[in-house]
């Protein structure tokens, strides 16, 4: 029995033994390789990095709102015009009457009433009324222009009043928040908010200039022309100017003109009287991938210089034909609309620093902008400018003006840019200045012959009535 009671204690004590052993060295490393097997699988759920604040669902616009909607105005093209009373049968007698025209927006620059708008907003107008925020109504006067640029700066007799001031246009990022400020339909003070899609947008069609806007999909409706694009601090980066649209209203894309070039103009305007246009003095074209191969560029973007008028600021500093322009002034050059742009924002004598490539190496050369003068003659729907030694030679003229741009959109008048002016009413041009002398000194009811030089250098006279 006692034997019996020892054999079983030692089989007990084995099994325990046994047990032990396998928890021990088994049993763990099956814990061990699970653990492994855990880190090496995809996990159900992918974790990510989510901060709301960075995609702007928080943003906050009332502020920015606050502080512009009463630097915001209500621009009214008035029309006058003589109507027949009731009574003109008996006594014959007429009073003026009044029509609208037109309206948009305007923005008060400056607290003595100083506004701008678009020029198209006011075209015409025999009358400009401004109604502000609180509903006061003032006659405006308009005290100047760009119509290149469809800028108008228009004067109320006020004091006090809330107005916008000017933020740099160039500081402007895309994918930043932007409120589009004005008085679509005539639903006034309407506040939208977008942001900025696209910089340096040329619309241009026929003008051999290109234009340089601002995009944005902030919601911008007929009327809200001449108002405020504002970032959220409620500085003004551009005059809301234009939509593209097959129905005439908001389709998701609106441009302003940026508001450094808008500063400019007004300066010029109240300081000189008109608009001081500056040039580099090059004609060129964006880089695209026949050119790129072309020249073996190392670049695919940029503008190449095709030719360098002489004398001009750009001739002086030494740039040459097949330069490829990359910067301004350390803001990127990508195409010809950022460089005319950035130009637009400068006046005749600024100087300013060219980063260009020139047989693969890249260069800075320090330009001073020459002053670009042109004339405007309405009778035929033409701009003209000084013309170079270079257009002359290549019309094989000894004189002449160069039609710089048409004031017209139709395809004629557009076909006309670039070709020579010798001879007004039979009388030689040299310069703007002889155009503008022979234009001021005849009837404007007169008819007008001029003689153009055609590319084979013959000469053609026609006459406007």
């Amino acid at each position: 029995m006692k034997n019996l009671m020892t054999l079983l204690m030692i089989s007990m004590l084995g099994g325990i033994l046994t047990l032990g052993s396998y928890k021990l060295f088994f049993e763990e490393e099956a814990v061990l390789n699970g653990a492994s097997t855990v880190k090496t699988s995809i996990p159900a759920t992918i974790p990510v990095s989510y901060d709301a604040t960075i995609f702007g669902t928080n943003a906050d616009f009332t502020e920015a709102a606050e502080k512009t909607v009463h630097g915001v105005v209500h621009v009214k093209n008035v029309a006058l015009f003589n109507q027949r009373t009731p009574w003109g049968q008996i006594i014959p007698q007429e009073s003026p009457g009044k029509a609208l025209r037109g309206a948009g927006s305007g923005v008060i620059i400056s607290p003595d009433g100083y506004i701008v708008t678009n020029n198209h907003v006011i075209d015409q107008a025999n009358e400009i009324e401004v109604t502000l925020n609180n509903n006061q109504t003032y006659k405006a006067k308009l005290i100047g222009t760009d119509t290149r640029a469809d800028i108008a700066l228009l004067k109320i007799d006020a004091t006090n009043l809330e107005y916008l001031p000017f933020g740099n246009s160039n500081n402007v990022r895309v994918g930043e928040w932007v409120l589009a400020v004005g008085n679509p339909f005539n639903l006034t003070s309407t506040v939208t908010a977008g942001i900025v899609s696209a910089k340096a947008r040329d619309l241009a069609t026929t003008d051999m200039t290109p234009q340089s806007f601002i995009q944005t999909d902030a919601a911008i409706n007929p009327g809200n022309s001449g108002g405020a694009l504002v970032n959220i601090n409620g500085e003004l980066v551009g005059i809301n100017t234009a939509i593209t649209s097959q129905t005439g209203s908001y389709v998701g894309y609106g441009f302003a003109v940026p508001s450094n070039n808008v500063r400019k103009i007004v300066e010029d305007i109240m300081e000189f009287g008109n608009v001081q246009q500056g040039v580099l003095g090059i004609r060129g074209q964006d880089v695209n991938p026949l050119i790129s191969k072309e020249l073996e560029l190392n670049v695919s973007q940029g503008v190449v210089v095709s030719t360098v008028d002489s004398e001009s600021g750009a001739a002086l500093a030494g740039v040459k034909a097949k330069d490829v322009i990359r910067g301004i002034d350390n803001i990127e050059v990508r195409k010809m609309s950022d460089l005319t742009g950035y130009i637009g924002s400068k006046r005749p004598g600024d100087v300013v620093n060219l980063k260009i490539l020139r047989n693969g190496r890249e260069t800075d050369l320090d330009v001073e902008i020459s002053k670009y003068e042109t004339y405007a003659i309405t009778p035929i729907g033409l701009e003209v400018a000084n013309a170079s030694k270079e257009d002359l030679q290549r019309f094989n003229a000894k004189n002449g003006v160069r039609i710089s741009r048409a004031l017209k959109s139709d395809r004629q008048s557009a076909a006309l840019v670039g070709i020579i002016i010798t001879r007004i009413d039979d009388r030689i041009v040299n310069d703007v200045n002889d155009v503008r002398k022979i234009l001021n000194s005849k009837d404007p009811e007169e008819p007008i012959s001029v003689t153009f030089v055609t590319p084979e250098g013959k000469e053609q006279t026609y006459i406007w009535r």
